[in-house]
Formats: structure tokens, C-alpha cells, sequence
């Protein structure tokens, strides 16, 4: 080392703190494990850092451990470490990864969290800086629809031409971008039959005086602050000196915002994502946040994660294969050192029910090992679908052969109605601003408080400038009540000043309080007494809830809890299929994965394709990424010629990104013919064993091959001379369901895949026929003819 390199490292040891020198030669063991590119990403604390982290490269374990290493070398105290995910179970495990490596619970860090829930706890801090109190209420879909019905009412606007939902939404996204009522375009204020921004305005208005904000506010309104205040913007830019972010690709613009505020100053901040894994636009998320992190943050370190700890080289073959077809990405390419594994299986199916019912058969010889493996747990295996309406064939299947499964993303716990009865209970007795709280159980159970009292009794709040509970008490004293309601309405608010008394006298825990307003309201015994058989099941669920309150400390920080994730998945610990979207696959991963629907106009959706056009598609193939690397052992992706959609038979061709998987990593197992022709050179290879070794895909000459076909023609001519529509070459068929099919039962038939057959059911256009040689099958009308029309 020469002279003036020594006199540098002499005067940056110089600059560094005794107690960060000294801690910075413990021994870091948590290092070990890493590869050269997380560990690269790990040791590059300062300024910004972009971990481009590919599926199953380990980037939960390269967050955690820089998380550790910043601590470990003394550089930052647990609490001045902001970590942010999306969703409350990365956040749990990535504090139980980071204790794992410590040896120790994690302690005093308060920070790590999902972008809501650190919001929560910044806006009950400066909550008077945007109008509010820091008890304030947090809405729910549900109360949020309510409170927006009035506006429109209000605004003598047809709600059925211009429904609530729709006005929520439209709020929902300016709030995602961060707009304010008075920063919202113009172009986008006529919106709304030209009242878009003028209700939004007055919902924003209308929370002030509830004393309560709905999701979008909690990260807007912070925004807002620090774009506001710069003092308050300035302590937490000194306060958090590392900013960790999980899932960028993710982020929408106010969380960007949120983020970039933040770090601003010293500009140590590090985000992990993976922009071929950005599948959220449809709620807001902006890929170009990730994008363009090195031009946000000039003198950005990007580190790139491409070991691949998942899935075998077929399948990553296969996803980087279709993944390369988008041209704004920026990057990356996936490797292992597993081996080949097998290759993506790929098959066509006549309908949706035969898809259902191939993949009920294949799901069983998995789990039974009649496959030549070792039978795997049912609990390993997933449907992943595009639309949840594809659920519906497999739940008819699996409950006809007693399969167990479950559907992620069904009805949830805090959903139920009892359930937000009760919640609504402990919301007033937490804040009495919350009026539409009160107004949901005001005659819940049955208090003689008719729809004219509540509004009497919303009058009197309004004429005051006051809650609804602050209303209904004036409405008491001042006899604007009479009867029923007059003692139905006194005894209620008598209890939530009781109610409300306990929770501030800390006296009783927040469970016995719990207790108290359900039996003292009489809500417990009105499902006592209800004779109805789901009764019994709703006191059983108002149980639950209770006991649920035993994991928080307060009762406002379970119902922030509930507001932030509302998810109690129950499970009678029998193994299960999962059933789930592709949107509700992400981060999840399962050793068998079936893709079902690989059909164009279904998955790439014709919807995002027609709103969004190349960036509705580009959308679209990392959401096909996504399912491909979900898989670690086998990958099974299917189609059907034709599917019931809402009451509709519809035909389509495969999916545009079949093509686009590289033919070395596929097993085309289609059987010939099932377009009425050759299926291109793969279905010509088909062994008996039912599995085609062929290597050619289904290029689009093989799609024009299947309508040029004699059989398709043979199809076309037949359907002519019964007066019926022709399909267009390339085009989607569409069968009405309803339609009356020339063919009579006993009719011989002739169809190009199955052979002869008599028709031994009839619906509609769609007949039931047994084949002398295939059994018995569910074909459209159209599809078949009668052996005397046969030129042969």
C-alpha cells in the first residue's frame, strides 16, 4: 500500500465512530450462507442500492440478513431501521428471520411493518396536522360505500346509472396517486357524470368531521404532511437512517412518494423487487417505479440475484423463455445448479370440464405415486388460474370424487356479517366520532329505532355539527325521540358511555370489556334467541372474535388489525388442493403446479389486453412468469377448445405465450385431432402412453392447419346447411347454451377426434354422446355430422 493510501484509509478509519470500529470486526457468521451476488448486496450498506432480486433467488433471506448486518456492525440501533413490506406475514417473517440469526427475539424494532400500518403509526402522531384526531377511525369497504351513497343521494345523482363502488374506485386510484381534491386533473374531475372531484372533495370533508380516514388517506395524508411540514419531514429523515423496501415493483405513486421523502436526505436506501414480477397495475402499482430507481437515485448500486433456489432448469427454461418477450424489463437471466428435472408439460383439452376432470386424475396419481414418484402431499400441490370463474369446474370436480381442496381468496372471517356488527360495537365505544359505526347497529338487534328516527337523528347531528351518537343524545333529551326509539335509542347511548368509560379507566381488560358490550347490548342473545339453522354458527364466530382480541394489548390495536388485513383463514388440518388466482399465487411457491386456461381472451385477458394494449400484454406475461416459477418440481399448463363462460359456450385458440416457450423445455401431451385436424408436428409424434415426445410447439402454422383442415371444413359445410353461423378463421367462437341442436337422441354421429357415437344427452347446442371407442363425451353441435353427410 502506498504512502497516500495509507493516509486515506488512516483518515476514513478516523471518521468512523469507536464503537461501529469496534463491533465492525464481530464475527459475522450469517454471512456464510450467502452466494457472491446476496452478499455483494448485503455488504453495500451506504447510499442506494437496487437488490433486482429474480423468483426464488433468495431475496427475503439477503433483506433479512442486510437487516442483520447493519446492526451487527453497530451502524444503526434497531429503532432507526424503517422496513417495509406489503403484507403483515412478510413482515412477521422477516423479524423471525432476523431474531433466527441474532439468537435472540428481536426487540425495539418498531419500524417494520407494511406501508399502512407504519402510516397508522406516523398519522396518529400528526394527526391534527390534516384535520383529524389521533383516535381516529379507520373505514372499511363496506362503511366507506355507505358514507359515499349519501354524497351521491345528496347530490340527487342516479345511483344506479352512477353506483357508489364506481365512485369508490375512482377515489381509491387518485388517492393511489397521491392527488389531493385540489390536485386532481382536469381531465379526470369530469369524471363522475362532471362531479368526480366535487364528491371527492365532500368525502374528504365528510371524514374530517367522522374523525376517520379510509385507506387510501392513511398514506396520502402522510404525504401530505411531509410535503407540508418540513420540520416533521426532517426528524424522520434523521430518525430512520437505513430505508429497506420489499417488493418495489409493487409500490403505486404515494408510497413511492412516502419513500423518496424519507430518503431524500441521506439517501441509504435499499429496495428489493423484481420488475417480471410486477403484476399489480390493475391496483395501482407503477413498474416504472423500479424502472427507474438508477435515475431516481443517481449513483445507485444494482445488485442482481439469478441463482434460482426453487425450480428445476426446465421450468426456469420455461419462464425465461416467455418473460423475454417484454421489452420493458431490465434484465436478468435465471440459473440453477438443480437439475433438469421434467420438462413443462403441456395439453389441450376439448372443454373445461375434461380439463377439470384430467387434472382431478393427475392431482391423484401424484398423491397416490402412481406416476413413478414418490406420492406427494396434497397440501404441495396448486391450480392457479387466470379468472376466478375457472374455479367453478374444479370445485364441481373435486367434490364429486371427495378430493379435498381450498380456495384462497373465499369469503373471510371479518367479513361476516355478525362479525362487523360486533367490530362496529367496539369501533364507537373506541371513538364516538365514528357515526357510521353507530348508524350499522343504532337498530341492531331490534331496538324500535325505525328509518325515521335515524334520521331524526342524523338531522339533529348535522344541525349541530356534531357525531351521530352526539346527535342521538340531543335527539333524547331534547324529546325529538318518542316511544321505542326514544328508550331503545337512551338505553344504547347510555351503554357506550358506559363502555367507553371502562376502556379509559384501564380497569377491565379489553376482552372482559369485549364480553360486556355484547351481552349488555343484547347482540349475543339476539342470536341466542334467532331460530334460524346458521345461528348457532354466527354465536360460535362472535366467540372467536373474542378470543382473537387476546392477542393485542388494546382494543385499538385489534381493530387496527382487522381494518389493515382482515384475514382468519380457518382449517380443519385436513391436506388440501389450493385453488387460487395467479394474483394470489405471488410469493407462494408448491413442488406441482397445474395452469389451466391458457387460452387467448382468457389469459392474456382480453379485458387488459383491449384497456391497456402492449402494456396490458407485457402485464400479462409476467403474470404468466409468475405461475411458471411458482412450480419447484413439475409444471403442467393446459387449455380447452371450448369452456362455459357466464352461461356461454366459447372456443378459442391457445394462448399467444404457448408459442413463446421454448420448445426444448416442453412435453406436448395433446392427443391428435382435437381441433378436427392435425395439431401441427407435435400431435403427430403422440406415443401410446398418452405422453408426445415431440418437440415442435404450436406455431401459428399449425393454427392455420387446424381450420384448413378436412374435418374442420367437413364441420363448416355441415353448419351451413343447418343454417348456423360460421366461425371465422382465428376468431373465438361464442354457443348459446340456450341454442336447439338439429340432433334428436339415438341420432348417429360422427366426430373427427372421437369417431361414431349416438347422442344420449342434449343441452342446448351441446350434446352428450357415447363413442363407440372413446366413451362417453360432452361435444358442441356444430362439431359433429352425421355419418350420411360424410364424403367417404
Amino acid at each position: 500500500m502506498s504512502s497516500w493510501e495509507e493516509s486515506d484509509a488512516f483518515e476514513a478509519a478516523a471518521n468512523i465512530p469507536l464503537s461501529q470500529r469496534a463491533m465492525g470486526v464481530r464475527p459475522a457468521p450469517y454471512l456464510d450462507g450467502l452466494n457472491p451476488a446476496q452478499r455483494e448486496a448485503v455488504e453495500q450498506l451506504d447510499g442506494p442500492v437496487l437488490m433486482l432480486a429474480g423468483a426464488g433467488t433468495g431475496k427475503t433471506k439477503a433483506l433479512t440478513t442486510r437487516i442483520v448486518h447493519l446492526m451487527n456492525t453497530g451502524r444503526v440501533q434497531p429503532n432507526e431501521i424503517l422496513a417495509v413490506t406489503f403484507t403483515n406475514k412478510a413482515a412477521r417473517e422477516m423479524k423471525n428471520r432476523v431474531g433466527g440469526m441474532l439468537g435472540e427475539m428481536v426487540e425495539g424494532m418498531p419500524w417494520l411493518g407494511t406501508f399502512h400500518s407504519l402510516s397508522v403509526k406516523l398519522l396518529r402522531r400528526h394527526a391534527e396536522l390534516v384535520g383529524l384526531k389521533s383516535n381516529f377511525t379507520i373505514l372499511d369497504t363496506d362503511d366507506q360505500i355507505r358514507l359515499l351513497k349519501q354524497l351521491i343521494q345528496a347530490e340527487h345523482i342516479d345511483d344506479k346509472r352512477w353506483p357508489a363502488r364506481m365512485l369508490a374506485g375512482l377515489i381509491d386510484g387518485w388517492k393511489n396517486r397521491a392527488l389531493t381534491p385540489d390536485k386532481v386533473p382536469a381531465s379526470d374531475a369530469a369524471a363522475f357524470n362532471h362531479k368526480g372531484s366535487d364528491l371527492y372533495e365532500a368525502y374528504q370533508e365528510r371524514l374530517k368531521v367522522l374523525n376517520a380516514c379510509d385507506f387510501g388517506d392513511l398514506l396520502l395524508h402522510v404525504v401530505t404532511i411531509f410535503q407540508k411540514y418540513p420540520d416533521v419531514l426532517a426528524k424522520y429523515q434523521q430518525w430512520f437512517k437505513y430505508i429497506l423496501v420489499d417488493e418495489y415493483q409493487d409500490t403505486n405513486v404515494a408510497q413511492y412518494m412516502w419513500l423518496r421523502l424519507l430518503a431524500a436526505d441521506h439517501k441509504n436506501i435499499c429496495c428489493v423487487g423484481d420488475d417480471d414480477q410486477s403484476i399489480y397495475g390493475w391496483r395501482g402499482a407503477e413498474v416504472g417505479n423500479i424502472l427507474r430507481f438508477e435515475k431516481d437515485f443517481p449513483g445507485a448500486k444494482t445488485v442482481r440475484l439469478e441463482q434460482n433456489y426453487r425450480s428445476t432448469k426446465h421450468i426456469l427454461g420455461a419462464a425465461s423463455g416467455v418473460i423475454a418477450g417484454n421489452e420493458t424489463r431490465l434484465g436478468k437471466t435465471l440459473f440453477t445448479d438443480r437439475d433438469d428435472g421434467e420438462k413443462v408439460r403441456l395439453i389441450g383439452h376439448w372443454d373445461g370440464e375434461e380439463e377439470a376432470r384430467w387434472i382431478g386424475e393427475e392431482i391423484e396419481a401424484f398423491q397416490s405415486g402412481t406416476r413413478g414418484h414418490d406420492p406427494i402431499n396434497p397440501e404441495n400441490m396448486a391450480i392457479l388460474v387466470r379468472a376466478s370463474h375457472q374455479m367453478r369446474a374444479f370445485e364441481d370436480r373435486f367434490l364429486t370424487i371427495g378430493l379435498p381442496y381450498r380456495v384462497i381468496g373465499g369469503p373471510r372471517f371479518y367479513e361476516r356479517m355478525e362479525i362487523r356488527d360486533a367490530m362496529a360495537y367496539f369501533r364507537v365505544a373506541v371513538s364516538s366520532d365514528d357515526s357510521l359505526a353507530f348508524e350499522r347497529i343504532v337498530n341492531t338487534p331490534r331496538r324500535g329505532v325505525g328509518d325515521k328516527a335515524i334520521q331524526t337523528i342524523n338531522q339533529v347531528a348535522r344541525e349541530n355539527g356534531v357525531s351521530m351518537i352526539e346527535g342521538a343524545r340531543i335527539a333524547v333529551q331534547s324529546g325529538a325521540l318518542k316511544g321505542k326509539a326514544l328508550s331503545g335509542v337512551r338505553e344504547l347511548v347510555a351503554g357506550f358511555d358506559r363502555w367507553s368509560g371502562l376502556i379509559h379507566q384501564d380497569k377491565l381488560s379489553h376482552i372482559e370489556i369485549a364480553e360486556q358490550i355484547l351481552d349488555e347490548s343484547g347482540y349475543t342473545d339476539h342470536w341466542k334467541n334467532d331460530k334460524t339453522p346458521e345461528a348457532p354458527g354466527r354465536l360460535e364466530n362472535l366467540k372467536e372474535l373474542v378470543k382473537a382480541l387476546e392477542l393485542f394489548e388494546n382494543m385499538q390495536g385489534f381493530l387496527e388489525h382487522v381494518s389493515l388485513i382482515m384475514d382468519n383463514e380457518q382449517d380443519d388440518g385436513q391436506p388440501k388442493v389450493s385453488i387460487m388466482t395467479l394474483h394470489a399465487a405471488k410469493g407462494l411457491e408448491f413442488p406441482v403446479v397445474f395452469l389451466p386456461g391458457w387460452e387467448d381472451g382468457l389469459f392474456p385477458s382480453q379485458r387488459s389486453m383491449d384497456e391497456s394494449g402492449l402494456k396490458g400484454i407485457e402485464e400479462e406475461r409476467r403474470l404468466a412468469y409468475v405461475g411458471i416459477t411458482r412450480a419447484e418440481e413439475f409444471c403442467t399448463i393446459s387449455f380447452a377448445s371450448n369452456r362455459l363462460v357466464f352461461g356461454q359456450w366459447q372456443s378459442s385458440m391457445p394462448s399467444r405465450f404457448i408459442d413463446e416457450l421454448p420448445e426444448q423445455h416442453v412435453d406436448v401431451l395433446t392427443p391428435p385431432g382435437l381441433y378436427g385436424g392435425n395439431f401441427g408436428a407435435a400431435a403427430s409424434s403422440h406415443t401410446s402412453e398418452g405422453a408426445s415426445k415431440g418437440s415442435d410447439l404450436m406455431d401459428k402454422a399449425s393454427r392455420a392447419d387446424a381450420y384448413n383442415s378436412p374435418g374442420w371444413r367437413r364441420m363448416q359445410a355441415r353448419s351451413a346447411q343447418r343454417g348456423m353461423s360460421q366461425p371465422r378463421e382465428g376468431a373465438n367462437l361464442t354457443i348459446d347454451s340456450q341454442a336447439v341442436s338439429s340432433f334428436g337422441l339415438g341420432d348417429r354421429v360422427f366426430h373427427q377426434k372421437f369417431g361414431y357415437g349416438a347422442v344420449i344427452g342434449i343441452e342446448g347446442d351441446k350434446l352428450e354422446i357415447s363413442f363407440d371407442k372413446a366413451g362417453v363425451k360432452k361435444v358442441v353441435g356444430s362439431f359433429v355430422t352425421a355419418p350420411d353427410d360424410l364424403p367417404f
